[in-house]
């Protein structure tokens, strides 16, 4: 164990930060683990407890680490995430990362389209749709909650369809044919409200991650319009972003 410096330019909270975030990334401390108490921490590094506190407050802004009131400081897990370059489904994403991917199926009906749905769908408003409403659960935990939103001429095959298991990208591809194509999207953040926060186990008016997207077929045509709601304690998006070659300095 590398001991602190105390005549470093560097912040003895920083160095201690630095040291067990090492430990954490280089698995000393692996995800659920507890760390030492904020006593141990004082007396192995020789600082204060108000250093140890600065130290692990930075960590769980980084969301390294988590506390429980009353019984210590724990490791975070790793968060799933999923790359939004290429349009795959959320268990295709996650899945090839080594996480169960459940769904639970909370209403599947048709209803008729309000102004907004009819409108991205392009169809008469009160033009019949199914809707589907899914938990998604990352290894028995919900991460996200899925308002989907389909023309109805798409009930029959995706109502036969396993929406417990499967992603609904590979149900349209590949029950029923449908070759896609592109997707717009719009990412915001919201308070839970009642429905949220009874689907994702937080609490009511926490910030909840919303995105907007709408997944055309190969020809270009609206197909799928969604909102998915997530945990943002429990997953990422991630997107590259390259600069223009032809841009200028």
């Amino acid at each position: 164990m590398a001991p602190l410096i105390p005549l470093s330019p560097v912040p003895l909270f920083t160095q201690l930060k630095d040291t067990l975030r090492q430990k954490i990334l280089e698995g000393e401390y692996p995800p659920m683990s507890k760390l030492p108490s904020e006593y141990q921490l004082c007396s192995r590094y020789s600082v204060s407890r108000i250093t140890v506190r600065q130290a692990l407050g930075d960590l769980q802004k980084d969301g390294l680490i988590f506390k429980i009131p009353g019984k210590g400081t724990f490791v975070a897990k790793p968060k799933a995430f999923q790359n939004v370059t290429t349009l795959r489904g959320l268990g295709e994403a996650v899945q090839a990362q080594g996480y169960e991917v459940l769904n639970q199926v909370r209403s599947l009906r048709t209803l008729p389209a309000n102004a907004a749905v009819a409108q991205r769908l392009q169809l008469k408003e009160g033009a019949p749709v199914l809707q589907i409403k899914r938990v998604r659960l990352i290894n028995r935990e919900p991460v996200s909650l899925e308002v989907t939103y389909l023309p109805a001429s798409l009930a029959d095959v995706v109502g036969r369809a396993d929406l417990a298991s499967r992603d609904l990208f590979l149900i349209l591809e590949n029950d029923a044919g449908i070759a896609l194509g592109h997707a717009d999207l719009a990412v915001d953040a919201i308070l839970a409200d009642s429905e949220l926060a009874a689907a994702l186990g937080v609490e009511e008016g926490g910030p909840i991650m919303r995105i907007e997207r709408l997944t055309h077929d190969a020809q270009g045509a609206p197909l799928d319009y969604e909102f998915l709601y997530y945990r943002g304690d429990a997953f990422q998006y991630r997107l590259r972003i390259d600069r223009h070659k032809g841009a200028t300095q």
